[in-house]
């Protein structure tokens, strides 16, 4: 039986690239975002040299469409064994204007949904007796101004990731974060924008900060999502694992 994964928030960005390189390795990926034209246009660009792919909406951060959304993936391409928790969202402000919508939003999709998706996801994975389990953090879990809402999920996330280890790990299930620097995609790009910088202005300010002297790309990430959810990575579990050139304090 082929491996199927689930790629939340995969119509473009890291998502996508994840998604990509999951089929390049012959898995099965349903590809999860709350934009369905989007995910559709998503699969339609793939390379179907490697697995099969599908398109889902989803809202993560709700319990029924989790719910859905996962019943329908093992419906169309089997019980999901991998899951990639990608989705997530901004609203950058000082914690002075920061409104308790966007507080409540921003951990919603990417702290809430992250429980909600793996906890619907693991009971598949139970059955299967396997399973990976990888989240995105940031290395903004460690704080960075103006983004109190999206740091204190980041941390959510990498504190939720070492428990979940621990509570998976008998069912031969490994759970790992991998926490992305500057990586240019639209939501990077949006942010530069609303700094009033184009994105090239502003990946050329972040480069020259970061070691190695470039910003990431969306593959620099899905490369390493690749090896922790293939058999290469069985024995590394409960891992915080930082992509951003350079050492992160």
């Amino acid at each position: 039986m082929n491996r199927v994964a689930i790629v939340t928030g995969s119509a473009r960005g890291i998502g996508a690239a994840v998604a990509g390189r999951l089929l390049e390795e012959g898995i099965d990926v349903a590809v999860l975002d709350i934009d369905p034209p989007a995910a559709e246009r998503a699969v339609a660009g793939f390379d179907r040299a490697g697995g099969r792919a599908t398109a889902v909406a989803v809202d993560v951060s709700d319990a029924d469409s989790v719910r859905e959304a996962v019943d329908e993936v093992a419906d169309r391409l089997g019980p999901p064994g991998i899951l990639v928790n990608n989705a997530g969202v901004t609203r950058d402000s000082l914690v002075f204007s920061l409104s308790p919508a966007d507080w409540d939003l921003v951990i919603d999709v990417n702290l809430r949904g992250t429980f909600l998706m793996t906890q619907a996801v693991t009971e598949h994975m139970a059955k299967l007796g396997w399973g990976r389990v990888v989240n995105l953090s940031s290395i903004a879990a460690v704080g960075n101004a103006g983004q109190a809402n999206y740091s204190a999920a980041k941390a959510g996330i990498e504190g939720l990731t070492k428990t979940l280890a621990m509570e998976l790990g008998p069912l031969n299930v490994t759970v790992n974060a991998v926490a992305p620097g500057y990586v240019a995609t639209e939501m990077t790009a949006a942010l530069a924008a609303k700094a009033g910088h184009t994105a090239e202005e502003h990946q050329a300010r972040v480069a020259a900060t970061i070691p190695l002297r470039r910003v990431g790309q969306p593959k620099d990430i899905a490369h390493l999502v690749a090896f922790l959810a293939s058999d290469h990575a069985s024995f590394v579990s409960g891992q915080i694992i930082h992509v951003a050139g350079g050492p992160v304090c």
